[in-house]
């Protein structure tokens, strides 16, 4: 008998990919709660790890090294990764606001967002200087500055640990290159207060040995453009500020009527906030039964403590308390491989403690880089012949991955044409058929997708730019849309959750493409699937695969990899930020990229499922011509060509790459035949015309390229 999936009846919100939730949504991987949907809101797909920032700084690590991927990790867990920044909670409502798109509701809600080192009240910081948190920035910033060759004068505001493992990574790195000419720590009091007299007498000779000019008692009075002004009238010259002093929490956070402590969330000994529905973990909250310095060994060991408690209040189960302990071991970097230890007033340093250091911070980044494989259930012993066979190798796609193949599409439709009309010309090979409705010329198109991101809106946004891109590809302007929506089985709250965030986007999707939604169907089932069916109108008759002439110049306007690196996010072999990009580029309109070909195309379609070479194979077919391709002109998606190197390959891949035996598939070269979802528009235009029309598009914030030329009839398919 078959098993559906069991039915979603709570929502469980993680706000912020710090330490405490990082761990977290591992441990849920391994150990989810039935029934709970999870979602994580992160402004980014990576989260830095704080104890290797220095090493990073220093150049001990890669800024790969540095990063959760939370990309990875929310795959694992079975959550739904919303990429943008929480910018207020509100407990009465349970929702939650993220810019530029509707608010998520919750029924619980978890809080680990970190702190800021920023200093809104220091004039000229924000334009002049960069905080140490959060860390992602700074990481960012200093790469970029590290990768320069001229010399260097740098300088960090706030002289406690922080701040003075900073500047002595800076130097380090710096000293490596002989780019060095000045370092400068700064502290309005007195250095280093927060350790014992060992550790800082370690510490100021480091900065000594290391040439770091240490400034206490002094205060700021501004920054300007490599400049620090101070309040007794000096000025020190630095090319690069950091500021590591005065962390705070979000002001956002003061919004949202929760209890606070100089900022922070206020939490009791289970974690809970005065709302016993929102929970906070990390530098965010503050334990007020035994409050403790900010500290990373506080986020991890809240870790298990916070799963049990969720589990609990989602549940019905029995909360656990939180106890932290008094002290900890302090393993501070001190600018080489080298590292200080101390706790309780006792101090140690040396090459041995850094690498001590070493083996700990990589042994917990391991926790996320090798997260373990959960097994498939095991097949029924008693089985059909070729289920194996059927199953394949890996899981299906989603998106254009998961069409079916060219060849059995064909073979499968046979020689349906339907019922003839002298009102509908059909339109052999591409996606839309031509209506003759009152005098006007119609075009009609329906395209859905399976769910491949968890994020419904994301997905939404997706699905409607990839339905639009068949008017696009014909020259007409959208008219009206159907939607069609398949949900998976929930309560009615959490289905009107889902209902709202879909049609939020799909209003604003279609709003801005000039299109009216009129009504649409719903059903339940087993994953999320939306579809759109869409009219257009046209002005002259369509653009269609037909009417390519020897000679013109091909234009893509989209880069190709989306199923390559939607294959391997399901199997957890693409880095985070290259699927942030390839959703970024799959929401991106078509709109204006058709406005400027449609003039002047000979013939146009949009590069969807059977992948660049099986949709130009369409035009060569349709217009009897032959095309060439240069390879190495065709745009790709950031890391692509890694993956396609590595063999990373799509569901629908050999299908199509079927269609034509004659070209490689080696390497990268298999991203020709990669399914794209929301892809790009494939046009042939005249010659003399190109290079004007790719400018236009390139001004419009596309990546175009003139990718190779229409051949004779007979000529085939050519690649060079």
């Amino acid at each position: 008998m078959h098993s559906p999936r069991l039915p979603l009846t709570r929502d469980l919100v993680l706000v912020g990919g710090g330490h405490t939730h990082a761990l977290l949504l591992r441990m849920w991987g391994m150990n989810p709660l039935p029934g709970v949907r999870l979602t994580l809101i992160n402004p980014g797909p990576t989260a830095p790890y704080s104890g290797m920032l220095p090493g990073f700084v220093a150049g001990h690590y890669t800024r790969e090294a540095l990063d959760i991927d939370l990309v990875k990790l929310a795959r694992f867990a079975g959550a739904r990764l919303i990429l943008g920044a929480a910018e207020q909670i509100d407990p009465a409502t349970k929702r939650i606001a993220v810019p530029g798109r509707p608010d998520i509701a919750y029924d619980v809600a978890s809080i680990d967002i970190g702190i800021t080192s920023a200093m809104p009240d220091l004039p000229g910081f924000a334009d002049h200087a960069i905080a140490a948190k959060p860390l992602g920035m700074l990481a960012s910033a200093w790469e970029a500055f590290r990768a320069d060759s001229s010399a260097a004068r740098i300088a960090c505001i706030g002289g406690g640990v922080a701040g003075a493992e900073l500047i002595l990574a800076m130097s380090h790195a710096l000293r490596q290159h002989n780019r060095l000419t000045q370092a400068t720590l700064i502290d309005s009091d007195t250095a280093l207060s927060a350790l014992g007299e060992q550790s800082r007498s370690r510490l100021r000779a480091a900065l000594e040995t290391h040439g770091v000019t240490l400034l206490e008692q002094t205060r700021i009075d501004r920054l300007t453009e490599g400049e620090i002004h101070l309040e007794d009238g000096h000025v020190l010259l630095s090319d690069f500020t950091v500021g590591a002093a005065g962390a705070r929490a979000y002001g956002w956070l003061g919004s949202s009527g929760l209890e606070q402590y100089d900022g922070a969330l206020v939490v009791d000994s289970n974690l809970q906030t005065s709302d016993a529905h929102v929970f906070a973990a990390g530098d965010c909250a503050h334990m007020a039964r035994t409050p403790r310095p900010k500290a990373g060994v506080y986020a991890v060991r809240q870790a298990p403590i916070l799963f049990h408690n969720l589990r609990a209040m989602l549940s019905g189960g029995t909360l656990k308390d939180y106890h932290p302990q008094k002290d900890y071991l302090k393993l501070i970097s001190m600018g080489g491989k080298t590292a200080l230890a101390d706790r309780n007033g006792r101090s140690f340093s040396g090459a041995l403690l850094w690498r001590w250091k070493d083996h700990i911070d990589r042994k917990f980044m391991a926790k996320f880089d090798n997260l373990p494989v959960m097994a498939p259930p095991p097949l029924p012993r008693l089985r059909a012949s070729g289920l194996e066979e059927a199953l394949g190798a890996k899981p299906m796609c989603g998106g254009c991955g998961s069409k079916v193949g060219r060849d059995s599409l064909h073979r499968g439709l046979g020689s349906y044409t339907g019922a003839a009309r002298a009102d509908v010309t059909p339109l052999p090979g591409d996606d839309a058929a031509q209506l003759l409705t009152g005098g006007a010329i119609q075009v009609i198109s329906t395209d859905h997708l399976r769910a491949f991101t968890e994020d419904p809106v994301t997905m939404t946004r997706i699905t409607a730019q990839h339905a639009l891109n068949d008017i696009w590809a014909m020259g007409a302007r959208p008219q009206a849309a159907t939607v069609t929506l398949i949900l998976p089985r929930q309560t009615p709250d959490l289905q009107e959750r889902l209902l709202g965030e879909i049609m939020s986007a799909a209003d604003q999707e279609m709003t801005f493409a000039g299109v009216a939604i009129v009504g649409g169907h719903t059903s339940l089932g087993e994953e999320l699937t939306l579809g759109f069916t869409i009219t257009g109108l046209c002005a002259s008759a369509p653009l269609t695969l037909a009417g390519a002439q020897e000679g013109d110049h091909l234009i893509l306007t989209k880069p190709l990899g989306s199923g390559t690196i939607l294959a391997a996010e399901m199997s957890g072999q693409a880095r985070g930020r290259w699927v942030a990009d390839a959703l970024d580029l799959m929401c991106q309109s078509q709109r204006k990229a058709a406005e400027v070909l449609s003039a002047q195309a000979h013939a146009m379609t949009d590069v969807t499922g059977f992948g660049l070479l099986g949709h130009l194979q369409g035009i060569c077919e349709a217009s009897h011509l032959g095309a060439e391709i240069r390879f190495d002109a065709i745009p790709t998606m950031c890391g692509a060509p890694e993956l396609a190197e590595a063999g990373v390959r799509s569901t629908i891949f050999d299908d199509n790459a079927a269609l034509l035996p004659g070209i490689g598939t080696a390497g990268a070269r298999a991203l020709l035949f990669d399914p794209q979802t929301s892809g790009g528009l494939l046009a042939a235009v005249p010659s003399d015309q190109s290079e004007r029309l790719l400018d236009q598009l390139r001004n419009h914030g596309y990546c175009a390229a003139g990718i190779g030329v229409m051949r004779g009839a007979g000529e085939g398919i050519v690649l060079r």
